[in-house]
C-alpha cells in the first residue's frame, strides 16, 4: 500500500492552544502506532499549519507516528504578534514557548521536525533545554548564523509582498496575520544587527540523532550552515543534500524527504 493510498486513514484535528499567554493553532494527527513518539512540526519564518500541506499526514501515515503542528504566534490563525520582532525571536520560541507547549499537550516521547526558521529552532531546544523525551531532530535548511545570501534573498521579498502576487498568496493562509508574518521575519531578518545572528553556542549541547536535508539550490543558506551544524554537534548528524532543490526539501523533493525521514524516524523506533 502506498503512502497516498494511506492517507484516507489519516484522521487530523485543528484546535486552539493558550500557550505562554497567546492562543495558537494547533493541529493534531492521529497515528496508528500510540507507542511511538509524536512529531513535533516547526514551521518556516513565513510558515503555518497549512503551509506544511499534506507532507505531515504523508510522514504520519508512513511512519505510524502522530503528528501535531502548531502555528507561532502572528502566523496563521494564531494570536497576532508585534512587529518589529525581537531579533532573538527564535531564541525565545525554542527556550521559552516551546518547552511550554509540550507540557500542555502532556507529550513525553517526541521528535522534532523543523524547517527553516523551525529547524533553528529546534536546534536551539535540542542544546538548550530539551526535555529528556527528546528522541531525535528532523531539520530542513536550518540556519545557524546570518549569511549575505539569506540577507540578499530576503530582501527581494519585499517589492514582491508590497507590489506583487506574494501578500495575496500569504493572506490565504495568514488571514488577518499576512502582515505580522511577513514584516515580523523580514524586519528582523534585514536588522543590520541580525547580522550577528547566531547560534552555534547550543550546537554542543545537542545528544540526539539528527536528519539534516539541504538543497543544493537553497537560495537562503549555503553549505557552511550543514558544516557548522556537523563540526560542533554532539550527536550523529546524518545529512542528505538534494540536488534539483532549493529551500523547501518537504515540497520540492517530498518523495526523497519522506524517504529519508521514514527511514531516519524507523532507525529511531527500532532502538
Amino acid at each position: 500500500m502506498t503512502i497516498a493510498q494511506t492517507l484516507d486513514n489519516v484522521q487530523s484535528e485543528t484546535s486552539f492552544l493558550k500557550v505562554d499567554g497567546a492562543t495558537l493553532e494547533v493541529k493534531s494527527i492521529m497515528g496508528r502506532n500510540i507507542d511511538a513518539p509524536t512529531l513535533i512540526f516547526l514551521h518556516e519564518g513565513l510558515g503555518c499549519t497549512d503551509l506544511w500541506h499534506d507532507f505531515p499526514e504523508k510522514l504520519a501515515a508512513a511512519t505510524g507516528c502522530s503528528a501535531l503542528l502548531y502555528s507561532r504566534k502572528g502566523y496563521g490563525r494564531s494570536a497576532p504578534c508585534d512587529v518589529p520582532r525581537p531579533l532573538n525571536y527564535m531564541h525565545i520560541e525554542a527556550i521559552e514557548v516551546l518547552p511550554k507547549l509540550l507540557k500542555a499537550v502532556s507529550f513525553d516521547e517526541h521528535i522534532l521536525v523543523g524547517h527553516s526558521d523551525g529547524g533553528s529552532i529546534a536546534l536551539i531546544y535540542a542544546g538548550a533545554c530539551a526535555e529528556p523525551g527528546l528522541k531525535g531532530l528532523i531539520t530542513m535548511a536550518p540556519h545557524v548564523f546570518c549569511e549575505e545570501l539569506t540577507v540578499n534573498s530576503i530582501a527581494q521579498t519585499n517589492s514582491a509582498f508590497e507590489g506583487g502576487k506574494l501578500r495575496e498568496g500569504l493572506a490565504k493562509y495568514h488571514h488577518d496575520n499576512v502582515d505580522c508574518a511577513f514584516w515580523g521575519w523580514n524586519k528582523a531578518w534585514l536588522d543590520p544587527e541580525f547580522r550577528n545572528w547566531n547560534l552555534e553556542e547550543f550546537l554542543p549541547g545537542i545528544q540526539v540523532p539528527h536528519l539534516l536535508l539541504q538543497g543544493l539550490e537553497d537560495q537562503y543558506g549555503t553549505v557552511a550552515q550543514v558544516e557548522s551544524v556537523q563540526a560542533n554537534s554532539s550527536g550523529r548528524v546524518e545529512v542528505q543534500m538534494l540536488e534539483e532543490c532549493g529551500h523547501s526539501p518537504y515540497k520540492e523533493q517530498e518523495g526523497q524527504t519522506l524517504i529519508a525521514a521514514r527511514r531516519f524516524i524507523n532507525d529511531i523506533l527500532s532502538l
